[in-house]
């Protein structure tokens, strides 16, 4: 036997524990520390001091994960925020448009029931119109109408929209018509103070303004009266309203005074009008050659002792009542 072979150990002690008893040990011990933890919790202490040695490792790891999270997160919050602000943005548009529209809408509903209220109160025949566009005169003011001769319209005819009188026709076409404006340096009309019934004229400026003319400086005019035809013209009818005054200035120096007024009615910016009809006012007299046979046609009235004293009166017949002024002229001429 070989010398070396008398130092080697055991077997048992050369293998060790069996690994089934290994198992049992460690489970047992596994089960005793569980269980003194339950009884005595001695082991809290070192679990809040790998807690808190570990942190900063655990939030070395998950500051990756987490900063790529919430870098999703970001972008697509972005994504939804620009959707919704589109979405929003396009629900504002369509709500302003829709308010723009009832906006028009009730404007005009608003001009035609004071269009409506106008025909009756003015009791003539009206035509309902639009303005179309302005003339391309820029010295004048003037707006072309989208009604003309086929629609009735006539040259003079006084044109008002739901506050008052803006202007007067003074030129038709088959389909439209041109108005000219009450602010127009040519355009006058005859209108009466409200408060005062005096009478006047007054005209356009041809800048957005009227003044009332020819009025002797002491008249009795003041600031904030309110001026509506008299209708001794024929054309407009009485008691519409034209204008307010805003300045009546008096110059002792001077025999007028210098009164500007500002149009009531919507001069420059109506959009639906009325066309009136002729007032029926007080006309000129008629011709007189007409109305009395006895006129010859120079305008000397033949008296019937004239005529009874004239040779051949007898044959000489004198003309009805009826006759025209051309047979009465040539039945006095007829006579020697």
């Amino acid at each position: 036997m070989p010398a070396s072979s008398g130092n080697q150990p055991p077997p048992f002690f050369r293998r060790g524990l069996p690994p089934s008893a290994k198992l049992t040990l460690y489970v047992a011990l596994s089960l005793a520390l569980l269980l003194g933890d339950l009884q005595i919790r001695f082991l809290d202490t070192l679990r809040q001091g790998v807690a808190i040695l570990t942190y900063p490792l655990q939030i070395a790891a998950a500051t990756p994960a987490e900063f790529a999270s919430n870098v999703a997160n970001y972008f697509n919050g972005l994504v939804t925020l620009q959707r919704e602000n589109e979405r929003l943005r396009n629900a504002q548009l369509q709500v302003s448009q829709r308010l723009l529209r009832d906006g028009q809408m009730e404007q005009e509903n608003s001009q035609l029931r004071a269009l409506l209220d106008m025909r009756d109160r003015v009791k003539v025949r009206a035509i309902a119109g639009e303005v179309l566009f302005t003339a391309r005169d820029p010295f004048s003011r003037k707006v072309i109408l989208d009604k003309g001769g086929n629609a009735g319209v006539e040259a003079g005819l006084a044109v008002v929209d739901g506050d008052g009188v803006i202007g007067q026709v003074t030129r038709v076409f088959p389909l439209h018509a041109e108005v000219t404006l009450l602010s127009d340096k040519e355009q006058a009309i005859p209108v009466q103070i409200e408060r005062s019934g005096l009478r006047a004229v007054m005209f356009g400026t041809g800048s957005g303004l009227m003044e009332l003319r020819y009025l002797a400086a002491n008249a009795d005019v003041r600031v904030g009266d309110r001026i509506v035809t008299s209708g001794l013209d024929g054309v407009f009818v009485p008691g519409l309203p034209v204008a307010q005054v805003i300045r009546a200035s008096r110059d002792a120096a001077e025999s007028f005074g210098r009164i500007l007024c500002l149009p009531i009615g919507g001069v420059e910016k109506s959009g639906a009008v009325l066309v009136l009809g002729r007032s029926g006012g007080p006309q000129p007299p008629p011709d007189q050659a007409a109305e009395d046979p006895r006129r010859t046609a120079s305008g000397r009235v033949i008296l019937r002792h004239e005529l009874q004293s004239a040779p051949h009166a007898q044959s000489v017949a004198l003309p009805s009542p009826t006759s025209s002024a051309p047979a009465a002229a040539s039945a006095v001429k007829g006579a020697p």
